[in-house]
């Protein structure tokens, strides 16, 4: 299965639409790319473009946008309510499928080269990619924003940049890395103070002692009080709890939420979560949703029409898939019986005095389950990568390899391999 990675790049322009489009074309214009959204907003003077595709057109995509907006915006002459250091202002891989986090990783060191090599742009590496433990935070890199950057950059040490020139330009600097999936969320009061927004986002954002997967400020936008979060990680700390506790704050000072806006995209589980919480629907599955129960039924057919069986494949004589692949299929068939369990129980009245130890379960065996069937794949994946380089001294020999004890469930390796464990 081809691999695909989202990147979500952040421009430094917001109002004219000239330059935040002809970016958005460059990406367009490779092959193998699709733009899922470009979202501009004036105030922040900033577009974030969402697009998605295998790792080699995702990293020549995000080059050329780079290298768009390095010719096109200029930071001296940039003013808007949202923190920023560059004309690409940050460069975010996210893996999505058949790729890892560790992939992803790879592919923005590999970007950040080029970027700074071919571009001359000062390249930061953030996240996952981070060769630093003070740079894995994206404000920490963009602390004192465009115009400290510039005055420090070429004397400061702590300054200098991963990839590219040690030197004031005009285009600033890049942060380039991988995280997870982020939710950019935010939420507008019924107040034009400022600084009542950001009082709040003090109030929730993880450092200064808020909720540990938020990262918030606030601003006004639109004669508004705005605060604004980016959710690094919505499973741990989801959207309708971060909502309630900005509710909760609100409230506190006489104000209230007046409305909500994303920007980008958001997954679809994201908004499940909320609706299962706000609505207090229990038991709730997400095949009770009528487009997903749809999918679902064709994704199935589909597969059943277009291959063999995964337990055919395994009988197949190719090395893949193997004892890794099998363990996972194992594990995430054992998720799935307990999800089934606890989704009997949850809800039952005779059940009641177990109800909250059953919810808990059910939503660790989701959990196990949709990680488990994601190893079947990687698990493929990475056999699949190490046999591309490995010398054969096998070939024209049918069947498996000797099984194999490593990673999760051992998977398969081959004698040419040297018999190294591959996971």
């Amino acid at each position: 299965m081809q691999p695909l990675i989202e990147c979500v790049p952040n421009f430094s322009n917001g109002r004219d639409p000239a330059v935040y489009n002809r970016i958005a074309d460059a990406i367009r214009g490779v092959a193998g790319v699709q733009v899922l959204d470009v979202s501009a907003d004036a105030d922040h003077n900033r577009t974030v473009i969402t697009f998605v595709g295998g790792p080699d057109e995702v990293v020549e995509a995000a080059f050329r946008g780079i290298q768009t907006a390095r010719d096109l915006i200029d930071l001296d002459q940039h003013r808007g309510e949202h923190p920023r250091i560059g004309a690409t202002d940050v460069c975010p891989f996210v893996p999505v499928r058949g790729i890892t986090t560790e992939g992803c990783v790879a592919l923005a060191r590999r970007l950040g080269k080029r970027v700074g090599e071919e571009l001359g742009v000062a390249v930061y590496l953030y996240g996952a990619a981070a060769t630093r433990a003070d740079r894995e935070n994206l404000s920490d890199i963009r602390k004192g924003q465009y115009e400290l950057w510039k005055e420090e950059v070429a004397t400061n040490p702590r300054r200098l940049p991963d990839f590219g020139p040690a030197e004031p330009r005009r285009w600033g600097a890049t942060v380039i890395g991988a995280r997870p999936f982020l939710i950019a969320y935010n939420l507008y009061l019924n107040s034009s103070d400022a600084q009542v927004a950001e009082d709040i986002a003090k109030a929730i954002r993880f450092s200064s002692g808020g909720l540990r997967y938020v990262q918030a400020r606030g601003f006004l936008v639109e004669g508004l009080a705005q605060v604004s979060m980016n959710l690094t990680n919505f499973e741990r700390t989801p959207i309708y709890r971060v909502q309630e506790m900005v509710r909760r704050e609100a409230d506190q000072r006489g104000l209230t939420i007046t409305r909500a806006e994303l920007v980008g995209l958001i997954p679809q589980k994201a908004l499940l979560d909320a609706a299962r919480w706000y609505l207090q629907i229990e038991p709730f599955h997400e095949e009770q949703v009528l487009e997903l129960r749809l999918h679902s039924g064709q994704a199935d057919a589909a597969e059943a029409a277009s291959g063999p069986s995964f337990i055919d494949a395994v009988a197949a004589a190719t090395p893949t898939p193997g004892g890794g692949s099998v363990a996972a299929q194992t594990g995430a068939l054992a998720a799935g019986l307990a999800q089934m369990a606890a989704g009997l129980t949850v809800g039952r009245k005779r059940y009641a005095d177990v109800a909250a130890e059953a919810g808990r379960v059910l939503d660790e065996a989701d959990g196990l389950r949709r990680q488990l069937a994601a190893a079947i794949r990687e698990d493929s994946a990475a056999f699949e990568r190490v046999m591309a380089v490995a010398p054969r001294q096998d070939e024209g020999r049918g069947g498996h390899g000797p099984a194999d004890g490593g990673g999760a469930g051992g998977g398969r390796r081959s004698a040419a391999a040297g018999g190294a464990p591959v996971s």
